[in-house]
């Protein structure tokens, strides 16, 4: 019996209205607009208002993706919602998400790979649909980083911005159009897991007065040791989906990575040798929206006609854990 194909059905996205701009951001911690852009290639972001949380955002973006794909919620077989920022410890974002659009009969659970949630969300939903086990998969990937960011630290709070974008993955025919997954890979280096974290709220350090007055709640992050494990790893991560398929880095007709600093995309873009105008930016626009980075520069990048039909397409993210993915896929 063949192998079951695992295609994108349809894509969508959701960002607040809130726009913070690094103007803004002169006013809270000592900054600039230049040093910002310079350093980040980030002019302004999105926050979620008070009332809304990661399943709010994920259920209108998870609503888009199903309309895109002419799907109705009670078709969905399983919702995987890839957050950092979840509603809640438990119970699971996904299942509120459920809930909130009516999937009634779908399986519902949360990933944790930070910036690379959507990536490992995207491997598991194909390979739900290639062992037949499914047929019709919710991916999101959503944060409400506004909520975990040290607004008095200038070197982090210029960076994160709040959001949500979901795929649905299905299963589809060979010769159908339809874009199909070629190949998922994934890793991790959990050896340098404390370069990127939030220290405390969890069962190794619970909440306490002393973890509130040291502000372990938040983002903590060593810049320049991340940098240079992004920059490799976002060649190496595409490179190794490639590997098996009889293709090449030339073969890339677009290169979306996860919005997480502009310098860290040129140079990871330089390093396969991809010219500017095959890879997608609008890091400018949102920040770093972890989880959510990748679907909403894909759906983006879909709206705007930089993915066309035929292109070879490499989604690439990586986050704390350390993990990374890189997902090919044939549009």
């Amino acid at each position: 019996m063949l192998r079951a194909i695992a295609g994108i059905l349809g894509i969508g996205m959701f960002v607040p209205e809130k726009v913070l701009t690094n103007d803004d951001l002169e006013k809270m911690v000592d900054t600039s607009d230049e040093w910002i852009r310079t350093r980040t290639g980030i002019s302004e972001r999105r926050l979620a208002d008070p009332h809304q949380a990661t399943s709010d955002l994920s259920s209108k973006a998870a609503l888009m993706a199903l309309e895109d794909a002419g799907i109705a919620a009670d078709q969905v077989d399983a919702i995987i919602v890839a957050t950092m920022t979840p509603d809640m410890p438990f119970p699971a974002t996904a299942c509120l998400v459920q809930h909130k659009i009516g999937a009634h009969r779908a399986a519902a659970f949360d990933l944790s790979a930070a910036c690379a949630g959507f990536i490992y969300g995207l491997s598991v939903a194909t390979a739900y649909i290639e062992s037949g086990m499914y047929s019709t998969v919710l991916v999101i990937g959503a944060e409400v980083l506004s909520r975990v960011t040290d607004w008095t630290d200038r070197s982090t709070c210029v960076l994160f911005g709040d959001g949500a974008g979901a795929v649905v993955v299905g299963n589809i025919n060979r010769d159908s159009g339809v874009p199909r997954i070629m190949s998922v890979s994934i890793g991790a280096d959990g050896s340098s897991a404390h370069l990127i974290h939030v220290p405390a709220g969890g069962s190794l350090r619970p909440a306490s007065e002393e973890t509130l007055r040291n502000r372990l709640h938040y983002i903590s992050m060593s810049g320049n040791q991340v940098y240079k494990f992004a920059v490799r790893i976002m060649g190496d991560a595409v490179l190794e989906a490639l590997s098996g398929m009889g293709l090449n880095k030339e073969d890339i007709d677009c290169y979306i990575p996860h919005q997480a600093n502009a310098r860290i995309i040129e140079s990871a873009a330089r390093r396969l040798q991809l010219p500017p105008e095959k890879v997608f930016l609008n890091i400018n626009k949102y920040g770093n929206t972890g989880a959510a980075s990748v679907p909403i520069a894909l759906c983006e990048a879909k709206a705007t006609g930089f993915v066309k039909s035929g292109d070879l397409v490499a989604l690439v993210g990586f986050g704390a854990g350390l993990a990374w993915g890189a997902a090919i896929v044939s549009w």
